[in-house]
């Protein structure tokens, strides 16, 4: 790494340690967004309130009336927060959700998916109301066959929220 690369990144590192930072306080605030955690690949429209500093439910519901890779998935969410930081927060959550997957013009297929998963929200200083959460875990669901797998999303995968 060269000298100038090494000045700029100490310079942005001492920029950012000197910004002020500040906890997110959402109690009572809905966010709207999107999420891409169900097992059936439907990009979801999810909302999410917290009702207490360390509680909060959501929702998700994703349609596709496609006749060969459409269906439906639709789930509650429940997040308990273990502990907050500035600009973040980190949690355990639990997914219930109904699948229902379309094979064709006259096949489907419907299952579940129960996802226990650890997770973090986070906001950038200057968009306390925009969260972008990841998560992994463990997911158990079934459409054709019970399976049992590992969980993770990167930055764009889990979710997405507005808060108003």
């Amino acid at each position: 790494m060269g000298q100038t690369t090494l000045r700029i990144l100490v310079f942005i590192m001492m920029s950012l340690s000197v910004m002020p930072t500040y906890a997110v306080d959402r109690p009572g605030r809905l966010g709207l967004g999107f999420s891409n955690q169900l097992q059936t690949d439907l990009p979801a429209i999810s909302f999410k309130i917290q009702r207490s500093r360390s509680f909060a439910f959501g929702a998700l519901v994703g349609l596709s009336t496609d006749d060969n890779d459409g269906g439906l998935g639709a789930g509650v969410k429940l997040y308990r927060i273990l502990f907050d930081e500035p600009q973040l927060n980190f949690y355990t959550s639990l997914l219930g959700a109904f699948l229902k997957e379309n094979n064709g013009p006259s096949a489907s297929d419907t299952g579940f998916q129960i996802d226990l998963t650890f997770g973090s929200e986070f906001s950038f200083v200057g968009l306390q109301s925009l969260g972008f959460t990841v998560e992994f875990g463990l997911s158990m669901n079934k459409m054709d066959d019970f399976v049992i797998e590992t969980t993770a999303g990167g930055l764009f995968i889990a979710a997405v929220h507005f808060y108003l």
